[in-house]
């Protein structure tokens, strides 16, 4: 029998997101505001933040001259503010002194910007995920907590109205008590061809770019964009994806993490990585499968960039399979309850998305102002978010290490593994220092 549908209204889910929101009016103070990393997606959520009216851009920081210029030429004419431009974030945080700094630059510069912004007493907005290790990303939640500033991560899906419609409607017990959760985004590709490496572009500060990572060949697999599936600067597709549904995981469930993590995958069909003088390669697996054994029930965590998902009805999210049904929580399909009972209703809610990027950066960047001016935490506080980034950092730790990893949440420690241990910080490039 076919099962009736029940629809929520778009409007009933977004209220219920935006009556959470303390109402913050566009005339109150206007921060001075630093864009560090002011490629595309920097520039979308300076957008956002300029859009809300509450503050001044004060200065932009790339180490690609063009891009700066771009960046500096955008502002000037979408709010009229003369932003100033520089390729090193201290000197930029020395002389233009903002009051919020946001950071969208790869992931394994997140640590050290966010930290010497703390310390500088800039509040911090920091794209996800927290850091490229899990010792980096627990120095971030030292400084900010040290500094007494908001940091805001970009996991943008803890405030979107269908993300929180879904997660009421989990909480309520429709769902009944869930066993396992399946997170999982899938696309199609297929072998992976080296490209040439090439020249540094013109004004760009290429080691500033590598930075406390390794400095390898430019190539333009790497840059702009590319860089999230090369492990020196990223942990691929479950870092960059898994991160946002695995934060679905301790959102509902308030874990703050898995007592065992084990890790598999590889690049069958991309074919192995390459990387010399001449060419190279992307190295992050084309496909994993990660299980993360939580105390009452079961995370697993799956990516496969080749074949699309073309025979289930979702190809990304998260599946929450519980007593009465499977709730799915996606992204531009919504969400939707599957009853177990046949008879049962299948319930879905719409999606309330910002095009034309389909995130919800407005409403997170709102909640990061009101953060401030009440002296609260943001939805995405660097804790909470802490522990989210490492749970695809703990995947990607076992997947190296080839074996599971018994995880201590409370105290963020492997257990009886002194060689897995070691892959919890890794050395940086001189003259960087790894953060404390």
């Amino acid at each position: 029998m076919t099962s009736r549908r029940t629809f929520l209204t778009s409007a009933t889910a977004a209220s219920i997101s935006l009556s959470a929101l303390p109402i913050i009016g566009a005339e109150g103070k206007k921060f001075r505001t630093a864009l560090i990393g002011s490629g595309w997606w920097g520039m979308n959520i300076l957008r956002e933040a300029m859009a809300s009216g509450r503050i001044k851009v004060v200065a932009l920081c790339d180490v690609d001259d063009n891009v700066l210029a771009n960046g500096i030429e955008d502002v000037k004419s979408d709010s009229g503010d003369a932003a100033k431009g520089y390729k090193d974030y201290r000197e930029m945080l020395a002389e233009a002194k903002p009051e919020i700094v946001i950071i969208a630059t790869p992931d394994h510069w997140h640590a050290l910007q966010s930290i010497a912004c703390c310390k500088a007493g800039a509040h911090v907005f920091v794209e996800k995920p927290t850091g490229h290790t899990v010792n980096e990303s627990r120095a971030m939640v030292r400084a900010a907590k040290e500094a007494g500033v908001v940091v805001q991560v970009g996991l943008h899906r803890r405030i979107g109205p269908h993300h929180v419609a879904a997660m009421d409607f989990l909480k309520s017990g429709k769902v009944g008590k869930v066993g396992m959760v399946r997170c999982f985004a899938h696309s199609k590709g297929g072998p992976e061809a080296p490209k040439p490496n090439s020249k540094v572009p013109e004004g760009m500060d290429w080691n500033q770019w590598c930075g406390p990572a390794p400095m390898r060949p430019f190539n333009s697999k790497m840059h702009p964009g590319g860089w999230r599936n090369f492990l020196d600067y990223a942990n691929g597709t479950m870092g960059d994806w898994g991160v946002h549904w695995l934060d679905q995981v301790l959102w509902w469930s308030g874990e703050k993490g898995p007592k065992r993590v084990f890790c598999i995958g590889g690049r069958p069909i991309f074919g192995a990585a390459v990387l010399n003088d001449k060419e190279q390669t992307t190295d992050a697996p084309d496909h994993q499968v990660a299980t993360f054994e939580f105390e009452q029930f079961t995370a697993i965590w799956e990516h496969r960039k080749f074949a699309a998902n073309n025979n289930e009805k979702h190809g990304i999210g998260a599946y929450f399979y519980g007593e009465k049904g499977v709730l799915h929580i996606g992204w531009r399909d919504g969400w939707t309850f599957y009853p177990a009972d046949p008879k049962g209703q299948t319930v879905h809610g719409d999606h309330q998305l910002q095009e034309p990027d389909g995130h919800n950066i407005a409403l997170l960047w709102a909640d990061f102002i009101a953060a401030i001016e009440t002296e609260s935490k943001p939805v995405a506080d660097i804790e909470s978010a802490h522990r989210s980034s490492c749970l695809p950092m703990l995947g990607m730790l076992s997947w190296k290490a080839g074996r599971s990893i018994q995880w201590d949440a409370e105290k963020e420690q492997i257990i009886g593994d002194a060689e897995a241990s070691k892959l919890l910080s890794r050395e940086y490039r001189g003259p960087w220092e790894y953060p404390v």
